[in-house]
């Protein structure tokens, strides 16, 4: 917890020490910030070749991540759930693939870091810089190969700070300057390890000990506060982000964002009220990175130490948001979304007396909307089934039934099928779709915004796989999109998916 803003602080002190400019400074403030952000956008994919998706980036600080190392740490975490063969062949098959695999993966990686420095507005060079978040000093980083100063000097600083951090705090400030010191000419600039070397205490003293939360607002660049219009964009961006780390909730809390809008009318809330459960919907779901695709991708029943792993995630949401001071309102309705009334909720088991008609509605909201979209281990439910289970949890005590009244008033005849006048759904605009896609592409580009590859496409379809790629090629071009995360944002900005539609499940290969 809090690894990027120690980070981040530790880059912006070796910034000031070499005298860089103010524009220089606010690049590698979010440099360091952002760097990582793209993990949470390709961790399906990375979860069906590693397992753990979050145990694998722990495993790859610890090693000088390039060649023979990195070969080994990634056969290490392949197929470790499969029986001796069956992982022997997974992991053979993967030696030879390797390459081109993990490249993929990297560059998507940085893609997706770049897309959301777009959408919360940031320098317009930032999308550059975070392209080369895995490349090194001695040109054996990925994906192009970039070495030297061809890597911008704010990525250098937070590859080194980045990996500092998770040294110094776990063992200590002689373990993080041996570790600079031996990657010195490789991964990292030799001039800047150079420099974290020889002032290495004083650019990491208290670092550990002080709360880096006002510290990093104190280190934030320049003193304009967000307008209203402004932190619902970056609210918004945060919640598609968050969503998209598993394609079974990419666009669901854009939804329960406007159904909760939608159900706080219907309730009576005043404006102002309105716009909290807005802006609550939009990121009630942020813990869920904090937890492992493996446990969020799993169609099997779940082991109680993965519900347990489960289950922490609205507490993750809350500690996350809570730490902002305009929005520990918002924090207090996001962590309390998967209580109930009866005490069966999670994750502190609060009983009605502790939970308030806001929280009351976003959980019956997110149970609604939930319900509607498919999960690994089940299809969506068609509205009427699931109107029919909250009137059912409102009867049994677990939902509170004014809330579920407002929601399903909200709902209205068939509702549930769509993304909410945010996502620019409706019928007309499906039936015009954007950038000239063909019906064909369209139904691509379903099955791609829900995780499948080319040859899982081909299947579904019943097409060759070549005609597949050729199709997600030209959905590519089409749209602007560079990998299945810019596609799906693509699709859920111009209404174009409804991700209710009881899809093939996405594979895994």
């Amino acid at each position: 917890m809090e690894h990027m803003l120690r980070a981040m602080l530790l880059g912006v002190r070796m910034a000031d020490l070499l005298g860089l400019g103010p524009e220089a400074r606010t690049r590698t403030y979010y440099a360091n910030l952002l760097a990582w952000i793209g993990c949470h956008a390709d961790s399906f994919e990375l979860a069906a070749r590693f397992g753990d998706d979050i145990g694998f980036r722990a495993d790859y600080y610890l090693i000088d991540a390039h060649g023979l190392p990195m070969l080994s740490l990634m056969l290490h975490h392949t197929g470790t759930e499969l029986p001796p063969l069956r992982r022997a062949a997974r992991q053979s098959h993967f030696a030879a693939t390797a390459g081109t695999a993990v490249r993929k993966l990297i560059r998507s990686h940085c893609l997706s870091a770049g897309q959301l420095a777009d959408r919360v507005g940031l320098d317009p060079a930032m999308p550059a810089i975070l392209r080369h978040a895995f490349e090194r000093w001695d040109g054996k980083g990925l994906p192009a190969g970039r070495s030297g100063v061809e890597i911008p000097l704010e990525m250098r600083i937070a590859q080194l700070a980045d990996t500092a951090e998770v040294f110094l705090r776990t063992g200590g400030l002689p373990a993080a300057v041996d570790m600079v010191r031996q990657r010195r000419g490789t991964q990292f600039d030799p001039e800047l390890a150079e420099l974290f070397c020889a002032r290495a205490a004083g650019l990491t003293a208290g670092l550990l000990e002080a709360d880096p939360w006002p510290a990093a607002l104190a280190a934030a660049p320049g003193d304009d506060e967000l307008t209203e219009a402004g932190m619902d964009a970056v609210l918004a961006a945060m919640g598609d982000f968050a969503d998209l780390k598993s394609p079974w909730t990419a666009g669901h809390s854009r939804a329960v964002a406007a159904l909760a809008a939608r159900a706080a009318e219907a309730y009576g809330f005043p404006a102002d009220g309105v716009e909290l459960l807005r802006r609550a919907g939009w990121v009630h779901d942020l813990g869920r990175m904090g937890v492992s695709n493996a446990v969020w991708d799993k169609a099997a029943g779940l082991s109680s130490m993965d519900r347990e792993r489960m289950q922490m995630y609205p507490f993750l949401s809350e500690r996350i948001l809570g730490r902002v001071p305009g929005l520990r309102r918002v924090a207090a309705l996001a962590g309390a979304h998967r209580e109930r009334l009866d005490g069966s909720g999670y994750p502190r088991g609060l009983t009605g007396a502790g939970l308030d008609s806001g929280q009351r509605l976003l959980a019956a909201v997110d149970a609604y909307q939930s319900a509607v979209e498919p999960r690994p281990h089940r299809p969506a439910a068609v509205p009427a089934d699931a109107a029919r289970r909250l009137h059912e949890d409102a009867v049994s005590g677990r939902l509170d039934q004014r809330a579920v009244d407002a929601v399903l008033a909200a709902a209205g005849p068939g509702a549930g099928h769509g993304t909410g006048r945010e996502a620019g759904t409706g019928a007309a605009r499906r039936r015009s779709p954007a950038a000239g896609l063909t019906a064909r592409e369209l139904e691509v580009l379903s099955l791609l915004c829900r995780g499948m590859n080319n040859k899982d496409i081909a299947a579904a379809l019943f097409i060759a796989p070549k005609t597949a790629r050729n199709h997600v090629e030209h959905i590519y071009e089409k749209t602007g999109s560079a990998n299945r995360v810019s596609a799906t944002l693509f699709a859920l900005d111009h209404g174009l998916w409804d991700r209710e539609g009881g899809l093939p499940a996405p594979g895994k290969e």
